[in-house]
């Protein structure tokens, strides 16, 4: 614990700064863990909390800004990548998408404590063309809330992570033996999980051209083309191929029930 506190004291406000600004444009680093070290540091006259706090909030609030205008101008391509690395980057979009349909704006509040949103939620309020001042708002609220917690939580209980530290330190070889048996196993299960899923990356696909052909041909009335655009690319304005239908991928039990039993059906997204 002794070894912390003198690393906090010397960079503590650069390293709060460096790991949320990290984390908050998406890279994995352990933001939450950071703000309670720096709580720790706090109640030990090692930090000025003021000082903490505001180097949070502006790591936060700047990642998350930048996230949002890159969401705002490359709009499915960064969506892609910082889910590229997940089980189902379908999925991971789609749950993150959900989120807003279900509980609107105020998502931003809240989504920095949930792993996955947390990186998602910034660039998909971009891709939804939110206001920027409602964005800054309400992003505001979420990193203010999200840093005080973890940082009152490292405050409160100093004594214990100076217990559980210490705990680490005399077990010596037996924890880096249990840390790196965990991290092989979590590894061999995400091997597992990425083989299971391999397969719903492969969707078959018809060519522009043949689809036009048989549109223009005898069978059009056997045709049905379907708009599933999501998360704010679909608006009531927005342009689509003709005699198209529109459908929610994040409402599917209901929206499926539009879709003809007796047409080829062929889906359109972004």
């Amino acid at each position: 614990m002794n070894d912390l506190l003198s690393i906090m004291a010397r960079h503590g406000y650069a390293l709060t700064f460096t790991l949320l600004l990290a984390e908050a444009i998406g890279l994995p680093f352990p933001a939450a863990i950071a703000l309670v070290g720096a709580g720790a540091a706090v109640a030990a006259h090692t930090l000025w909390g003021p000082g903490v706090l505001l180097a949070a909030m502006v790591a936060l609030v700047l990642g998350d800004v930048a996230q949002f205008w890159l969401g705002r101008y490359t709009g499915w391509a960064l969506l892609g990548f910082l889910c590229r690395l997940s089980m189902n980057p379908e999925t991971c979009i789609l749950r993150s998408a959900e989120s807003f349909y279900k509980r609107g704006k105020a998502t931003l509040v809240f989504a920095k404590f949930i792993p996955g949103l947390n990186t998602m939620a910034a660039p998909l309020a971009g891709s939804m063309k939110m206001r920027f001042g409602q964005f800054l708002r309400l992003d505001f609220a979420g990193a203010l809330l999200y840093s005080v917690t973890y940082l009152m939580v490292g405050y409160v209980s100093r004594d214990f992570l100076a217990a559980t530290l210490n705990g680490f330190h005399a077990a010596g070889r037996a924890m880096e033996i249990i840390v790196i048996v965990a991290l092989l196993g979590y590894s061999i299960y995400r091997i597992v999980q990425f083989s299971r899923y391999k397969k719903y990356r492969i969707m078959p696909r018809v060519q522009v051209q043949e689809l036009a052909a048989r549109m223009a041909s005898d069978q059009a009335n056997r045709v049905q083309i379907v708009d599933v655009r999501s998360h704010g690319y679909y608006d009531a304005g927005s342009e689509r191929i003709a005699g198209s239908i529109r459908i929610e991928p994040n409402n599917l039990d209901e929206e499926i029930k539009h879709l003809s039993k007796d047409k080829a059906i062929y889906l359109y997204c972004t």
